[in-house]
């Protein structure tokens, strides 16, 4: 029952950053809609690294019988999120718009497509159990 609960909030946090970090990536900077979008994504990024903390890795080895290779990804969005938004504070856009595009790349994309591999959750509900 946790485990579901859990599973739901972390992907209910996470999908919304699919859609809302395509559309900063792509979209005009800096102005008040990409500010007010890029808090909300950053805030849901680290929602959803936390929750992922409390997940079980059901893949691969596993350190202290739980915290498997994606739980990486959540060490990178710890990192990653508040460096990027002391980067844009300081006025650092080159550096913080390289560690957004990294953090996208790595817990968006390649975090979401580890998701998908056989044996997690998400490669059953596409592709059948």
């Amino acid at each position: 029952m946790i485990i579901d609960m859990l599973m739901y909030s972390h992907l209910a946090t996470v999908v919304p950053c699919i859609f809302i970090g395509a559309y900063l990536l792509l979209s005009k900077k800096g102005g008040k809609v990409h500010r007010t979008l890029g808090k909300i994504y950053m805030i849901l990024m680290l929602l959803t690294a936390f929750i992922a903390i409390f997940l079980e890795a059901q893949v691969g080895p596993k350190l202290v019988n739980h915290f498997g290779y994606i739980h990486l990804f959540c060490l990178l969005v710890f990192w990653t999120v508040p460096t990027a938004y002391l980067a844009i504070r300081k006025g650092k856009v080159k550096t913080h718009q390289r560690k957004m595009i990294l953090l996208y790349i790595g817990a968006i994309i390649l975090a979401g497509g580890f998701t998908l591999a056989p044996g997690r959750y998400l490669h059953e509900v596409f592709f059948g159990g």
